[in-house]
Formats: C-alpha cells, structure tokens, sequence
C-alpha cells in the first residue's frame, strides 16, 4: 500500500473509533384516549388530568408508586401521635414551584384548606373531611390535626386531588399547570396534544426525558396506525384490544396486560323512577351477561365483579353470583315491579370504547327483557356535566379508576343518588379503624350491601392493556392510581 492510501486508512479507522455512541433518545410521545376538560387535579374528577400532571408536574406531600405503596414526596418524613390524631410532616429541602417561587408550608396549609373550603371545587372534597386543623409550624413543618383517627389519610394525600398548589397560580393551574415536579408545562393545543419538558431546577431525582408530549387519539383504528407508524412511542391504555395480538407478533412493540382500580359500571340514577325501585335494579342484574360483555367489548380483556372493589385486593368478596344471568327472571321482577311490558329509558355514553362498544351489548341484552334503551353518545366534558353534575341521565356506562373509592357510595350528593344509611355507618367505621383485619372485614360488609342493593350494573374490572416501544423501559404495568408517571421511563438505546 502506498504511503498516502496508509495515512488515509488510518485517519478514518481513528475517526471511526473517535466517533461517540449514539445518544438514547430524550423526547417521547404518549397517545392518550380522552383529553382531560382541563389540568387541573385539584378542581376536577376527570382521570384523563392525573393521566398528564400526576407526579410529572404536580407533587403532593405523599405519593402513590408502582405497587399501590405510600411513599415520600413533598414530605420526606413524618411522625403520627399516639392517639392517630396529629400528623406532623417534615418537608424536602430546596423546593421550588415552576415559576422560581419557593414551596413552603404556607403552600400546603393554602391548598389544604382551599381544598376543604365550603366553596370548594375540588372532586374528591371527602378526602379532606376528616381533617380539624392545618398549621404550618415553621417554613419546612406542617401539623395536620385531624377529627377522628383515620388509617388512610396518608393514602388519601397521595392522591391527585390531594397535590401542592400556589395561592399565586391556583386560580390559572387549570390552563397553565404550575406544580414543583420533576416536568414542566409548555404548551397545550387543545384537540391536538400536551407537552411538558424537563424541570432543570427540580429538588428531587432528574428525570431521564427532556421532552413528553401526550397526543390525543380517542379512535382506536387510528391509535393503532399512530403506533405502527411509530408516529407515537406508547398508549399505556391502548383502546383497541383487538389490535394486541399483532403488536405481540410485532418485535418492535412490548405488550403487558395490567390491572387497574378501574370498576367499570353500568351507572344508575338510584332517585330517578323506575330506577328507585329495587326491583327493577335486581331486574337490571339479572339481564346483563358480564362475560358476553367483556368479550364482546373487551376481545376478553376484564374480570367480572358484582360490587364496587377490584379484585386483586385482599378484601374483595367474589359477588358476581348475587344476581347471576337469568332473563326470565328479570322479566318476573319487572312484571312485581309494575312493567310486564318493560319501558323505555335512555343510556348515555361517554367516548371510551368500553363504554361506546360495552353499551351496543348491554342495549341488546336489555332490550330482550323490555327495557328498550336509547343511545345517546356524549363527549366527555358533556358527560361530566349532565351525569356526573347534574345527574341528568337514566343509565350511563363508565368506569371508575379512582383507589380504593367504595365510599363515594356514602357521598350525600353523588350522581348514583344512593342512600343506605348501613352502609355510611360502615363507611364511617372504615374510617376511623386501623386494623388491617377490621377493615378489611368491613370492606366485604360494605361489597354485599352494595350487591344485594343493585345500586348499579356491576360488569367488570377495566383491565390496562398497553402497548409501547421496545426500547422503553420505566412506564407502569399496572394502574393503581390514575396516572402515566413518567418519571422512571428512558429510553435503553
């Protein structure tokens, strides 16, 4: 080889070994089914808010992790007096909102109190309930004093609805997000897409992402094509079961088939006629065929239930034979009730597929004991605003993801209209016991009164099938808050 042709030989093989590894990505895109009505967790009961802001943009004094666990987060420890009545919470060095301000303990004792006020806008305001007192002892100390002992108030200030908030961005969160997470809010188009970036001045562990943006996509045809053509990297909740098997023969994709705190429900107006009358509810039961539904909406994804509690928990009662599939029998229970020849009601539902797919079934499954139903789709901020607030509606489809949230079910105003004063006697019981064995003996009480009443069509546990990048790792199996903490999730190569 002559000398020149060595020289150059050599110069590229230099360069070559010189050159550095390619990077791992830093930027991810989310597709997500329902764009939440706004982004703040606080003033809302929509899940779709958690799904964005939750432990990304917004933290509160306790968090929920991967395993359902309470762990540290605003808070980095805390002491519990004797009596169960005094928390008094140490918080994190170095906090600071989005906008540079500092997080203080007149930070935690505004929201709490905000979120307990008379006025109060907040969804979940019965979390807030058993507190007596807030005071914020020095910057870093907070004391929460509480009515009664309450064994899971940790648990219940590790929800969303539960996270810090400024005095000063309180009143514009819902537009534009200002929490202390680890992310920041950078844009919203609404019917588009949210984005959110790395917060180069978090207190806490850095996250690997310098970009998230969550892309809405409410059809599953085209969920499905927005993966396969890579345009978008993961749907923790993919809404189109009957795509799964090719993203498992497909090695550029990681399938799981999770759970979740997901009772999805055929909600009923319990103070609107005929659905006051228990025997028609029992009648309602009996004509619904769980399986069917779940195979027909879900391609077989979801566990039946027959109360209000998920399955995976250690109190969970199997109650799905209370009321098992028997036609005839709810046509004789229609016929006590005053409807030999049924009557006709209407059946609102909200964009999800298992309720827009789950309400076809349940239509034609009712409609073959009388109940002859009217489908009337709703988007999402209308079913908020008819069913959820102004209980305008007969029966609706939807499921609840909220933890452990059989006491909604005690709620004086909730959009079911129940009323069992037995079961807000258990409910206040639960409250205040802190024996793991107890409360659990009272969770199984309060699954069967919730059965036997038929306050609502119980049809099965929502299951989190999700499909994402291969080359993901750090996103949630499992769902047991309503959230896409993004906060472990990086990119392997």
């Amino acid at each position: 080889m002559k000398r020149t042709g060595l020289f150059a030989a050599l110069v590229l093989v230099a360069a070559a070994f010189s050159l550095p590894a390619q990077a791992a990505k830093t930027d991810f895109t989310m597709g997500l089914v329902l764009e939440p009505p706004h982004l703040d967790p606080t003033a809302g009961a929509a899940a779709a808010i958690d799904e964005v802001v939750y432990a990304n943009v917004f933290e509160g004094l306790t968090r929920i992790d991967r395993n359902g666990e309470v762990k540290p987060a605003l808070a980095k420890s805390w002491t519990i007096s004797d009596d169960g009545l005094t928390y008094t919470f140490t918080l994190n060095d170095g906090v600071k909102f989005h906008d540079g301000t500092d997080m203080t303990a007149e930070d935690v004792k505004f929201t709490l109190d905000r979120a307990m006020a008379e006025d109060s806008t907040n969804a979940q305001k019965a979390l807030f309930e058993p507190i007596e007192t807030v005071e914020a002892a020095d910057p870093k100390t907070v004391v929460i004093t509480l009515k009664r002992p309450t064994g899971h108030f940790l648990f219940n200030l590790g929800w969303g609805d539960a996270v810090i908030v400024a005095s000063e961005t309180a009143e514009t969160n819902k537009e534009k997000p200002v929490g202390t997470g680890p992310f920041r809010f950078v844009e919203w188009v609404p019917g588009d897409h949210i984005t959110i970036e790395k917060n180069p001045d978090y207190w806490g562990n850095p996250v690997a992402l310098d970009k998230a943006t969550f892309k809405i996509i409410p059809d599953p045809a085209a969920a499905t094509a927005a993966l396969l053509a890579e345009d978008v990297d993961a749907f923790a909740n993919f809404p189109a079961p009957e795509a799964l098997p090719q993203f498992e023969a497909d090695p550029r994709f990681t399938v799981v088939s999770g759970s979740t705190e997901g009772e999805t429900i055929l909600s009923t107006n319990n103070g609107k006629p005929p659905f006051d009358n228990l025997k028609v509810r029992q009648a309602i039961a009996h004509a619904i065929d769980r399986q069917a539904i779940i195979d027909g909406a879900m391609f077989g994804l979801g566990t039946p239930i027959g109360s209000h509690f998920a399955p995976h928990h250690p109190a969970y009662v199997d109650l799905t034979g209370t009321y098992p599939y028997d036609p005839e029998k709810a046509k004789a229970l229609l016929a006590e009730a005053g409807f030999p020849d049924g009557f006709e009601a209407t059946l609102k539902l909200p964009p999800p597929s298992y309720a827009r797919r789950g309400g076809e079934i349940i239509a034609d499954q009712l409609g073959k004991v009388g109940i002859k139903l009217e489908i009337i789709p709703v988007e999402w901020a209308q079913w908020l605003e008819q069913a959820f607030k102004g209980k305008d509606y007969d029966l609706t489809i939807v499921s609840h993801t909220e933890p452990m949230d059989i006491g909604i079910y005690a709620r004086p105003d909730y959009y079911f209209d129940y009323h069992n004063p037995k079961f807000n006697e258990i409910m206040d019981k639960l409250a205040a016991e802190t024996d793991t064995q107890k409360r659990y003996d009272l969770m199984r009480e309060a699954q069967k009164i919730l059965a036997d009443d038929a306050v609502n069509g119980f049809l099965f546990e929502l299951a989190k099938p999700g499909v994402w990048n291969a080359k993901l790792e750090g996103l949630w199996e499992n769902s047991p808050v309503q959230a896409n903490d993004l906060t472990e999730v990086r990119w392997t190569e």
